[in-house]
Formats: structure tokens, C-alpha cells, sequence
């Protein structure tokens, strides 16, 4: 849905890109009051605006909620862009269209945060706006939290809490062939060992007789009780238990 030609009724085959040069102009005649700048200004960074609306692709959201909450994010950034600061207009748009559209999904997840520590989240999240427009980098945690005033883990805390949930399969590289997903990047130290664990313990079963390994099935995968599997293959009780447990002392030599 996200390759399709119209969106939200626009044809994003046609969408105009504006060079930086006309943006600037552009800027200074709406905020000289010019409204029909301001349109201008809206139309000629749709496309700006669809780029961002595809990094959220793989969620289940309707694109085209997306693009509206995009466009509002546009407009607070043509609204809010500063001239004076020596900083491209899609540099200072991007974040802003990003936060609008996951503040949207915040607002739209499934899992329940508290009111209180929303508002801290939705705060910090206008603090770092803010710093990033006065300072044209990334603010710290530390100048977030001096912002609102509040202590640096509340903040932190906070910022996670409205953190969106990611998908054990949601794709993160492809480069023509197999995809990587988030699954395939996620391991601990023990890896290596739980497989080739697996493997002794799979070539250990391997050699056991086909009366071990009979035994070995209806008792741990069936859940049969020995006097149960004494009648099932025709021995006695006595001779279960002691196949049972020649066949687990072989499997404990073999590991």
C-alpha cells in the first residue's frame, strides 16, 4: 500500500519537490503573512512527508492515517522553522513529522501507559524539540530533564514507557536476498553451546537400541507409565525400568 500511486487523495506521482533555495523564499513570504506561501510550502514537502510515512511500513497502520498525521507534522515545522538558524528546512521538518506520527501510534497502542507518565514523556518529547531548534544537535537526557525540571530517571523512564513495541520479525536489512529480522540478531552467550548440546544429545539418542529408543518415546513423549509401556511392547515392568535406565546412563556418558 505504501508503493500506490495515490494517498490520502493525492497523486504522489505528481507531487512538486521544492529546490532549499524556494523554501527559503518561500518561508520569509509566509512569515511575512502570505498564506499562499504557506500552501505552497505544504504541497512542495508532501513528498518529504510520504519518505518519512514509509519508515513506519510493516505495522498494520493505514497509510493514509499516517499521512495525514504526517502533514500535521509538516505543518508544525513550516509554522515553527526558525530562518535565522543555519539549518536545512528538511533537517529541522524530519523529526518533527517522525514525532507527530509516534506520538499518533503512542496514542493508538494497545499497551496501557499511565496518564502521569505520559505527560512526562509527551513533555520531554517538546523539551528535546525545543533544545534541538536552540541548539541544531541532539540534547542529552541531562538538558531534557534540566528543562522540565525534573530528575533525570523519571525522564528516562518515561521516554521508555512510550517506546513502541517491535516485532520479533519485523524486517531490518535486505539486500535482494534473505531478510534479516530482529529474531535473527538476538542470541546470548550460551548459543554455541545449547547447539552442539543438541547435537551430542541427538547423536546420543541415535545409538540407542530401537527398544531404548521405544522406551525413551512412550515414556518422556507419550507420558506413559512403565507398567503402561511394560504392556504396550510385551515385557515385564522389571525389564522397563532397567532399559529405561541403561539407556539414560548411555545418553549421560555420551554428554
Amino acid at each position: 500500500m505504501y508503493n500506490k500511486v495515490e494517498i490520502c487523495g493525492v497523486n504522489t506521482a505528481t507531487l512538486k519537490v521544492l529546490t532549499e533555495a524556494e523554501k527559503t523564499a518561500l518561508l520569509r513570504k509566509m512569515q511575512e503573512g502570505d498564506q499562499r506561501a504557506r500552501e505552497e510550502l505544504i504541497q512542495g514537502n508532501l513528498r518529504l512527508v510520504l519518505s518519512v510515512v514509509q519508515r513506519f511500513a510493516g505495522r498494520g497502520e493505514n497509510p493514509d492515517d499516517l499521512f495525514q498525521v504526517g502533514c500535521i507534522g509538516l505543518m508544525k515545522s513550516i509554522d515553527n522553522f526558525d530562518l535565522s538558524q543555519n539549518v536545512r528546512f528538511s533537517t529541522y521538518a524530519v523529526p518533527m513529522i517522525i514525532g507527530e506520527i509516534r506520538r499518533y501510534l503512542r496514542d493508538n497502542n494497545a499497551i496501557r501507559i499511565s496518564r502521569s507518565t505520559r505527560d512526562v514523556a509527551y513533555r520531554a518529547m517538546q523539551a528535546k524539540e525545543q533544545l534541538m531548534a536552540e541548539q541544531n544537535r541532539e540534547p542529552t537526557i541531562e538538558e531534557i530533564a534540566r528543562r522540565l525540571d525534573l530528575p533525570r530517571e523519571e525522564v528516562v523512564l518515561a521516554l521508555e514507557a512510550i517506546v513502541d513495541p517491535v516485532s520479533l520479525y519485523e524486517p531490518i536489512y535486505n539486500d535482494g536476498g534473505d531478510t534479516i529480522f530482529v529474531l535473527d540478531q538476538l542470541g546470548d552467550k550460551n548459543d554455541d553451546k545449547n547447539w552442539l548440546d543438541e547435537i551430542a544429545l541427538r547423536d546420543a539418542i541415535a545409538a540407542l537400541s530401537s527398544r531404548e529408543k521405544k522406551i525413551l518415546n512412550l515414556r518422556f513423549f507419550k507420558g506413559m507409565t512403565q507398567v503402561e509401556v511394560s504392556a504396550e511392547i510385551g515385557i515385564s515392568q522389571a525389564q522397563v525400568s532397567r532399559l529405561e535406565k541403561g539407556a539414560l546412563d548411555k545418553i549421560k556418558r555420551e554428554l
